[in-house]
């Protein structure tokens, strides 16, 4: 199938998507909400085609990439689902303790496009973990079913789930103790929310377009961040009133606004991937972390 982008697209359907995708509205309201943009022979169901995801796409790093070792790996949980099961990638010649990565998934849990972003971060010689906040309620089949599942998912507990996922990659006999968080919507979220609980022992963060903390847990923030959102994306709207939080608390940080993209820009399964955008965030991020964790 050919690639499309958002600018293929009216904002008011790729917000009509967006809205489909967090599980605002379900197919049927997307179909019919969509259906005043099937025209010159295009069906709605055409369109939504050309809007999921396609995970052919996200494969920057092959499943069997002869220098990395990557395996599933089930981490105790007792405060949360009581175990979560997360994909686990190293770089197979390492010699010596290597900086972590913890990868937090968007909110249709551990999917292809996840478990490549944690392979890159391996690829760049780190050890990586993206753990699945679904694991309670089963495996990634498709986005669709993932996010219906991820919905069943008792937040606060998916949220303990992820500290332990923190607490195991920081104390893996590969890492030298020092752990970096990179997440994108949801997960940049999550990422913002570590940084409040871990404090000083969570050295670095990067949210992808996040939900951010109100003031006086920002002022709990002891970690770096890297802050990465779109040019149209409502959670950018927030960004001013974050950054003078940031700045009042005295975080360490960077903030990035790229312009002519939308939320999940990152993404390279959906129309929303903005290559340049995401190359240069992602380059970003590995040079912030290099920075930070080494």
């Amino acid at each position: 199938m050919e690639r499309k982008q958002a600018s293929d697209y009216p904002q008011e359907l790729l917000d009509l998507f967006h809205e489909f995708q967090h599980g605002e509205i379900d197919r049927r309201e997307f179909f019919a909400r969509a259906q005043k943009f099937a025209v010159g022979g295009l069906t709605v169901a055409a369109i939504f085609e050309t809007m999921r995801p396609n995970y052919a796409w996200a494969q920057q790093v092959p499943k069997d990439d002869a220098r990395l070792t990557t395996s599933y790996e089930t981490v105790p949980s007792p405060a949360g689902n009581g175990s979560i099961r997360g994909y686990f990638a190293k770089p197979k010649n390492a010699t010596g303790k290597l900086p972590a990565v913890l990868v937090i998934h968007e909110n249709r849990g551990l999917n292809p496009y996840i478990e490549d972003v944690a392979r890159r971060a391996a690829a760049a010689n780190f050890v990586a973990f993206a753990p699945d906040g679904n694991t309670s309620v089963g495996p990634f089949t498709n986005d669709e079913e993932g996010a219906v599942k991820f919905r069943q998912v008792n937040g606060p507990k998916m949220f303990e789930d992820f500290v332990a996922s923190f607490d195991w990659l920081k104390a893996r006999p590969e890492s030298n103790g020092k752990v970096g968080v990179v997440g994108f919507c949801f997960g940049g979220g999550i990422v913002n929310q570590l940084a409040v609980r871990k404090g000083a022992d969570m050295a670095a963060g990067v949210p992808f377009y996040g939900r951010q903390p109100n003031a006086e847990d920002t002022a709990k923030i002891k970690a770096q961040l890297l802050i990465h959102y779109a040019g149209t994306d409502g959670v950018t709207n927030t960004w001013p009133t974050w950054e003078a939080a940031l700045k009042a608390a005295g975080v360490k940080y960077e903030g990035f606004v790229y312009e002519g993209t939308v939320h999940g820009f990152h993404n390279d399964t959906t129309p929303r991937y903005n290559e340049a955008a995401a190359k240069l965030a992602w380059t970003r991020t590995i040079e912030f972390f290099n920075k930070t964790l080494r």
